[in-house]
């Protein structure tokens, strides 16, 4: 998927409905969403006290999230659906977002998110493969979260093994995350705009910085990189995948469905 210049400064608004979404997709919810703007606000709902969102709470620290409390105080009753609801509305008249991004497969948000699209606010839907029909058309573009987790399945091993682990001093890795940001801004020939590339790695690494990596400048930590070229063009720097490279498949549905796979270019 190719990341437009408008989306470098479109802010959304993650609301995580934590009793019908799994912990481990939270990571890569992120990292799609990052393809797409710059999630400001981060918000999971759920019953904090119950032992049956215990795997979430390290992934609240781990990305920032804050968690809102909402107490079940009827039995079968979802009052994190009627917490989750009221803050998107409160956050549709603060004005403070462009989009919105429901990570839910649970029917009941379905006029929430026709009402946010009736305000002129673009809504990402996440959630199962089994989400209801009602909430995928309600959205302007549905990623299911299988593919999202095929996506992490399939990423492309390493070039040179130490490449894939860790840099002790950033905990980031370092391969794992450019190949991303490539996948991820990349247009229908492979290139991306280095600094598209650098947009998005910051999206979604916050601690990130070349200089770490003992490069005084992006361009030449990127041109460093064995597993990328790059090219001039027009004054600005662009970035692809070296050849045979596989290019993660994309996650999202739009209203024709359908998610595509791609090489990178040759």
């Amino acid at each position: 998927m190719s990341t437009d210049t408008s989306s470098s400064s479109t802010r959304i608004a993650v609301l995580i409905d934590s009793d019908n979404v799994s912990p481990k997709h939270a990571g890569a919810v992120l990292e799609e969403l990052a393809s797409y703007g710059v999630p400001t606000v981060k918000r999971a709902y759920g019953d904090w006290t119950t032992n049956n969102l215990t795997g979430w709470k390290g992934e609240l620290l781990r990305h920032a999230i804050q968690p809102i409390q909402q107490f079940s105080n009827t039995v079968g009753k979802n009052s994190t659906d009627s917490a989750l609801i009221i803050d998107a509305m409160d956050l549709l008249w603060q004005g403070n977002v462009d989009a919105f991004a429901l990570v839910s497969s649970d029917s009941d948000f379905t006029r929430l998110a026709t009402r946010l699209r009736e305000s002129g606010k673009r809504v990402f839907g996440l959630g199962r493969k089994g989400t209801p029909e009602s909430l995928r058309r309600a959205v302007d573009q549905f990623i299911f979260l299988e593919v999202l987790e095929q996506q992490e399945q399939q990423a492309p091993p390493a070039v040179e093994p130490l490449a894939a682990t860790p840099d002790p001093a950033t905990g980031i890795n370092l391969e794992s995350a450019l190949t991303k940001a490539v996948n991820a801004t990349s247009g229908d020939d492979g290139w991306s705009l280095l600094s598209q590339v650098g947009q998005h790695v910051n999206r979604t690494h916050a601690d990130f910085d070349h200089r770490d990596h003992g490069h005084a400048k992006l361009s030449s930590l990127i041109k460093a990189q064995p597993y990328l070229e790059t090219k001039s063009l027009g004054g600005s720097l662009r970035v692809r995948l070296k050849q045979g490279r596989k290019v993660a498949a994309t996650a999202s549905q739009g209203r024709s469905g359908g998610a595509k796979k791609a090489l990178a270019p040759k």
